[in-house]
């Protein structure tokens, strides 16, 4: 066989095997679903990027918080595999992970299985901050206060295209603490939440909280004051990428 076919024979392996992995992405973005249930609206949203998986659902009018789950995850012959980090209903599924066939068409995500889910993706408008962030510690008039959070209890702060979600888990034990989100915006070191979502209190849907930030080191320094009102000054810090 001469060079030229093996240049060409080259060339043909590495567009075609570009073109499988290309399909096999899912594109890192925030997609919706709307489901209504005995006349009430369900909001299931899901937040994807290249590693991490976020299923929440919550109710609308009135705001109720339904559940929420995610962790990392990888896509496998059309499937997508989720190693759960955290599960807030955990005590009635006991589930750990999940396996789900999926497609996507036309820029939609269809999750399938018992109850499929067509999902559509949000318009692309990226902010600042965007990534996932675990708490690092605070600032109290003493100082700085750090812990270590590589630790299984955590509060991590996935932000992607406008939308936040805290949660704070136990990964050893699937404990769920809570987990709250929604929209926000980040310009000039004016940091802006609109809460659509509070599991510890439905009553804060609708809130809207402005804090000052500013990233220092891949540190991400937070200070304003909490949705109870309380004065706050967080650390956060980049979650390495896995």
């Amino acid at each position: 066989m001469n060079a030229k076919k093996i240049r060409i024979r080259f060339l043909l392996y590495l567009f075609f095997t570009t073109i499988f992995f290309m399909k096999a992405q899912i594109p890192s973005n925030v997609y919706y679903y709307t489901e209504k249930t005995n006349g009430k609206i369900i909001q299931h949203e899901l937040k994807i990027d290249s590693s991490y998986f976020v299923h929440t659902s919550y109710q609308t009018s009135p705001s109720k918080f339904m559940g929420t789950r995610g962790g990392y995850y990888r896509l496998e012959k059309d499937h997508l595999k989720v190693q759960f980090e955290f599960n807030s209903n955990y005590q009635k599924d006991s589930l750990t992970s999940l396996v789900l066939p999926y497609t996507l068409q036309k820029g939609g995500l269809t999750l399938l299985g018992s109850s499929p889910k067509k999902f559509r993706p949000l318009p692309y408008a990226p902010q600042a901050l965007e990534g996932k962030w675990l708490m690092a510690g605070r600032v109290t008039e003493e100082g700085e206060n750090r812990w270590d959070n590589t630790g299984p209890r955590k509060t991590m702060k996935f932000l992607l295209n406008g939308h936040f979600q805290w949660i704070a888990f136990h990964t050893g034990t699937m404990a769920f603490l809570g987990s709250g989100g929604g929209t926000y915006t980040a310009k000039d070191g004016l940091y802006t939440e609109n809460i659509g979502f509070f599991s510890r209190d439905n009553s804060k849907a609708g809130a809207v909280l402005s804090f000052q930030y500013e990233v220092i080191a891949n540190e991400w320094y937070h200070s304003g004051k909490s949705s109870k009102g309380d004065p706050l000054h967080e650390i956060w810090a980049k979650r390495p990428l896995k």
